[in-house]
């Protein structure tokens, strides 16, 4: 089963992640009928910090494309400091503004920063532009974070 996690405001969502670039070979891949993989977006896990009895993720995205992305949701795994699986959510980040840097924040409840060990990207579940659904979101997506706690793929 996948939740969804709280999140603050009405674009702020996330579940603690990092940095996506989307390449041509997204593109090669697509679908003739749906539209091609973001080409220039980056998603990096800034910082995690205490919040109550919880931990709060602040996510910076660098959309560079010229597309603006309806939905870009991701089906993440959060994975403790011992390498077992904590809970797996899924996080939308959506909206994303064409050529535009937002910074997104996400509540993980009833989970503190320091037993985080890492974040896997599962899937990414849902990606649409205005144009409709864009294929092959998560092909090309490269990923890193500032902090200790890890995003792979």
């Amino acid at each position: 089963m996948i939740r969804q996690i709280r999140t603050h405001g009405p674009w702020l969502a996330f579940a603690a992640l990092a940095a996506f670039s989307f390449g041509p070979a997204a593109a090669q891949n697509a679908a003739p009928a749906a539209a091609a993989g973001p080409k220039a977006l980056t998603v990096e896990l800034n910082k995690l910090e205490p919040q109550g009895g919880g931990c709060r993720a602040y996510v910076v995205v660098q959309n560079d494309d010229e597309t603006a992305y309806q939905a870009f949701k991701l089906d993440l795994v959060l994975f403790q400091k011992d390498g077992i699986i904590g809970r797996r959510f899924a996080m939308d980040l959506a909206p994303l503004k064409a050529k535009k840097r937002t910074v997104k924040l996400f509540d993980l409840d009833d989970i503190s920063c320091d037993k985080i060990g890492s974040f896997l990207i599962n899937d990414v579940v849902d990606c649409k532009s205005d144009a409709g659904p864009v294929e092959n979101c998560l092909a090309g997506t490269t990923v890193k974070s500032l902090g200790d706690v890890q995003l792979t793929k």
